[in-house]
């Protein structure tokens, strides 16, 4: 149980999608002006990614892998050519089905949503995700923690980038870095606290 919670804050600050792997940061930058839209998008994300890289470990061990096919008499059967595409289609159709039943049995949370739900079908974190539990082999339980722990360190990542953003409104900035500059500054210092957490887990 250690090894899995060292996983899962390993996924949230040391390998974080938006700060460190530089993933998601279309979503990450332009669903970060409001502390509300922040907060819906960073939900979205540990729902999808909590669901989806067990969902597709699954897809990927039994379906795709080499040898995955070994107990049809088949072992020599290799689809692993396909993992990008039905890992994509799994996304698609996790997404589609939370959102479905969120309308169906609690509209009000679908309607707080709003479009983060359909966004994350094409959000690039979250299909990372899944291909960096095949890259590292990971188990199903590891798969789990791991895509927990990725959609947590999304969510405070984005969180805190709102909270800023909305202190800077009141800001005087001069005009050249007003909406996205500042962003962009933001991100790349936040970035850079990040990459003390590495720097904290390489000399453990």
């Amino acid at each position: 149980m250690t090894d899995l919670w060292n996983l899962f804050l390993m996924s949230a600050f040391v390998d974080n999608m938006p700060l460190t792997l530089f993933l998601g940061l279309c979503t990450f930058l332009a669903l970060s002006k409001k502390p509300e839209a922040a907060l819906g998008l960073g939900i979205a994300m540990v729902g999808v990614m909590g669901l989806t890289v067990p969902l597709n470990h699954i897809v990927y061990r039994y379906l795709l892998a080499p040898g995955a096919w070994g107990w049809a008499g088949m072992p020599e059967i290799d689809l692993s050519y396909l993992s990008l595409i039905a890992f994509i289609g799994v996304i698609a159709a996790s997404v589609q089905l939370l959102e479905m039943l969120l309308d169906r049995f609690v509209p009000a949370i679908h309607a707080a949503f709003g479009v983060f739900l359909p966004l994350l079908t094409v959000q690039c974190a979250i299909l990372a995700g899944s291909l960096f539990m095949v890259e590292r082999n990971y188990t199903l339980a590891q798969s789990t923690f791991f895509g927990l722990g990725s959609g947590v360190g999304f969510a405070l990542a984005v969180a805190m980038l709102a909270a800023i953003r909305t202190r800077l409104a009141y800001a005087d900035l001069p005009a050249g870095l007003r909406g996205l500059g500042i962003a962009f500054v933001l991100t790349g210092l936040m970035s850079l606290g990040f990459a003390s957490f590495a720097q904290m887990a390489a000399s453990q």
